[in-house]
């Protein structure tokens, strides 16, 4: 009686269970593309087509895309109904070369011992370490233009060609006579109040230690309605923190003047666990100081990228590791960039802060804040100071 009463339990344990069929038919289903790019954001309804009337029943799950190789993957779908398993496979592929964001025209002095890499600046989106190569004759101790052609190539094997024109000259000829005469004229802060002010924004600054002692009821007196402060700076690659000497003094007398204030903390971390340091510095600086406006996290070495060897979803991964640290903590985070490089290197934030210096941005982007220009001339501070329009 008991053995009986255990097979019964068994049964109806494993009756409980649906039984799920493999039928791996491809005429039912078919992979529009078995290479998805690496570091893409690809759901599985978006490659699979349903050749049959079968119902796919399997939730429209994320296809991860961080490293590169064959993976498995399989669907659920409903046969004469009963539950069946479609298996695939897809290669998760880097099919992007290296991007060159510098110019190809480059002048050395005579006798220059550097590496002719380094002339140029250069990374890839997936390869922390691009090879360079260069083909073509030069003289480094002969004053001449030279052709070069740099050929950079990632882990995956994609290679970029860039021909580069070298310039080797003799300073030495060089008089000092400079016959450019041109000044530019200054932004003044009144002209951007008269030009740009309107319903929808508000006009202001951003300050650091450059812009030394600030008067800001002068500030506050010729229109500005808000300031970003520079909190504090890493001093060099591998380098300490270091507080803005300027920061405490700036951050009270701007809130004594009612003035709407935001920080912004100047990075060059090359990994995440320096990001995570530097958000954590950053919030026991603040110690609980209410702000208006967000933290930006403001990483800009671009002319010594080469030598932080790290890829292009690495540094938006540390810039993305920081912010959310930030606002973990209850402040709101924000990106910095400049235009080339919010629309060629930082992938999608929720709060940017455009650096373009021009009259009408041509940034297609969603931005908070725009850095118009960085020239600006107001009450209050003396030489010049970067001018920003805030939206609502």
């Amino acid at each position: 009686m008991k053995f009986l009463i255990i097979i019964l339990i068994s049964f109806l344990i494993t009756g409980c269970q649906e039984k799920i069929y493999e039928d791996n038919n491809v005429d039912y289903f078919k992979i529009k593309d078995n290479n998805i790019d690496v570091y893409s954001k690809v759901f599985i309804n978006d490659i699979i087509i349903n050749n049959s009337n079968y119902k796919i029943i399997s939730d429209n799950y994320q296809i991860d895309t961080n490293k590169l190789g064959i993976k498995e993957y399989s669907i659920n779908y409903l046969k004469n109904n009963k539950n069946y398993v479609y298996n695939f496979k897809l290669n998760i592929v880097d099919q992007e070369p290296p991007l060159v964001f510098s110019g190809t025209s480059k002048t050395v002095n005579i006798g220059y011992d550097g590496d002719l890499c380094n002339l140029i600046t250069y990374g890839d989106n997936y390869s922390g370490n691009v090879k360079c190569e260069i083909k073509g004759e030069v003289d480094l101790n002969k004053e001449g233009k030279y052709q070069l052609e740099y050929y950079l190539s990632d882990s995956s094997k994609n290679v970029k060609k860039v021909n580069v024109t070298l310039n080797v000259k003799d300073n030495s000829k060089n008089n000092g006579n400079n016959n450019d005469s041109s000044v530019k004229e200054k932004t003044l802060f009144s002209d951007i109040l008269e030009n740009y002010k309107d319903s929808n924004n508000l006009i202001g600054i951003d300050i650091s230690k450059w812009q030394g002692e600030v008067d800001f009821n002068k500030v506050k007196n010729a229109g500005a309605k808000f300031v970003m402060i520079r909190i504090g700076y890493q001093n060099g690659i591998n380098g300490e923190i270091i507080i803005d000497p300027y920061f405490k003094e700036n951050i009270k007398r701007a809130k004594d003047e009612n003035l709407l204030v935001g920080v912004y903390f100047n990075s060059q971390a090359k990994d995440i666990k320096e990001s995570l340091d530097q958000a954590k510095w950053v919030i026991n600086t603040l110690d609980k100081e209410k702000l208006d406006l967000p933290i930006a996290f403001d990483w800009e070495n671009w002319s010594k990228w080469n030598n932080f060897k790290i890829s292009f979803h690495e540094v938006n991964e540390i810039a993305r590791a920081f912010i959310k640290k930030i606002e973990s903590n209850g402040y709101t985070g924000m990106m910095y960039g400049s235009k080339f490089y919010l629309e060629t290197i930082w992938e999608d934030f929720v709060n940017v802060w455009l650096a373009h210096y021009t009259d009408k941005t041509s940034y297609k982007g969603d931005y908070l804040i725009w850095q118009l220009a960085n020239d600006g001339q107001i009450d209050g501070i003396n030489g010049d100071v970067d001018i920003d329009i805030l939206l609502k």
